[in-house]
């Protein structure tokens, strides 16, 4: 049936004494060609890059994996594993052909695979500097779960492996794709509440025995796992780096989950301008991941900070005398973090642009972690050095 044109009403006469401006004569219900004005179409990317995901573990496979569903820009191709069984089940529930599933021993075959564009490296922390390397001289980009390394050297050489190989070497601080983090970071760059006197955050939850985060020789403690949270939004809150540190741990002698690592650490952090973060991190706690700034004008917190989903965002402004001090809960639309950090990460690629969570913010951490170390071992207040 031929479409005759979009039916049309006579406006209502206006009421005598009405203030209300009269309505045209005659009122489109519906759009030319039933099609809204305002709708935008995007064309598609001319091509997805391809992903090889190196390790198969909890993150890989409940958050990783699912999160390709809503990349724009960003496709799994590939798979690392050192279990071939596991590997073949995931290769065929994300349509990757068997010849895409590679093990340890033949992973720098990768670089024969043009369909692999970049490695995200989510190994056990004590391999991340060897499999990052191998796959920068492999010629492919990396991104790297946090923390980058177990230590300050292996980081440069990490950093140092990507300038000589010319690829994009980054390190997956998903917060900073997050739409209520970044909302926070602009105003504390901007001042909106004043001047930061202090930062304080937990990042805390319980880990069972057996578990990677609780062996040495693999790189676990909390600090690296959870405290690295707490470091990293202290940097982009405060704006600055600090240039002290004071720590203490605690290992529980009934606990034989803590003969190798700390059950909790708790760290205070001072910066430049005067500004102090009070830190704690834990595996033996109830969940927590919070943090809260607190400046001359207002304030900011957010609970849960650090979590995949269900972030809060809160603030409280100072006001005139006369009046309550104003507190707001802000609201955007939540996105998933590992497919917003991933297609934030090709998005660099493709644009040539700087990577937003580079090497050295990795590097910068992992400096941060050995003060923090070296001061709970010494009972000492340590410096950083920058």
């Amino acid at each position: 049936m031929k479409n005759t044109g979009s039916p049309v009403i006579p406006a209502a006469p206006a009421a005598s004494g009405s203030s209300k401006k009269s309505l045209p004569r005659e009122t489109e219900l519906a759009p030319p060609d039933l099609q809204p004005q305002e709708l935008k179409i995007e064309d598609a990317p001319a091509r997805r890059m391809g992903f090889a995901i190196v390790g198969l573990g909890k993150l890989a496979l409940e958050e990783i994996m699912p999160a390709f569903g809503e990349c724009e820009h960003a496709k799994a191709v590939a798979l690392v594993s050192g279990h071939p069984e596991k590997a073949a089940r995931v290769a065929a529930a994300h349509q990757i052909s068997e010849g895409s599933v590679y093990d340890y021993e033949n992973f720098d075959r990768i670089a024969d695979d043009p369909a692999i564009d970049i490695v995200y490296i989510v190994l056990p922390n004590s391999m991340h500097a060897e499999f990052t390397i191998r796959a920068l001289k492999a010629g492919k980009h990396v991104l790297c779960e946090k923390p980058m390394a177990v230590s300050v050297e292996e980081g440069q050489a990490m950093a140092r492996a990507g300038r000589e190989a010319g690829k994009k070497l980054g390190i997956a601080y998903r917060l900073h794709y997050e739409p209520l983090n970044l909302k926070v970071m602009k105003w504390c760059q901007e001042g909106k509440f004043g001047r930061i006197r202090s930062f304080t955050s937990s990042n805390c939850q319980t880990v069972e025995a057996p578990n990677i985060r609780l062996s040495h020789a693999l790189g676990g403690g909390p600090v690296g796992d959870t405290g690295i949270y707490s470091i990293n939004a202290a940097r982009y809150c405060i704006g600055e780096e600090p240039v002290s540190v004071t720590a203490v741990a605690h290992f529980p002698d009934d606990d034989p989950r803590f003969k190798e690592v700390p059950e909790s650490v708790s760290f205070i952090l001072t910066y430049p301008s005067g500004a102090i973060a009070t830190c704690d991190t834990s595996f033996g706690t109830i969940e927590a991941r919070r943090y809260q700034v607190l400046c001359d004008k207002g304030s900011i917190e957010m609970d849960p900070a650090f979590s995949y989903r269900g972030l809060k965002l809160k603030t409280k402004e100072l006001l005139e005398e006369d009046e309550s001090s104003d507190i707001s809960e802000i609201n955007l639309r939540q996105k998933n973090h590992f497919a917003a950090q991933m297609d934030g990460f090709c998005r660099a690629i493709i644009d040539d642009t700087e990577v937003v969570t580079p090497a050295s913010m990795g590097i910068a951490d992992l400096r941060i972690i050995a003060a923090i170390q070296e001061s709970y071992e010494t009972g000492k207040m340590v410096k950083i050095d920058s």
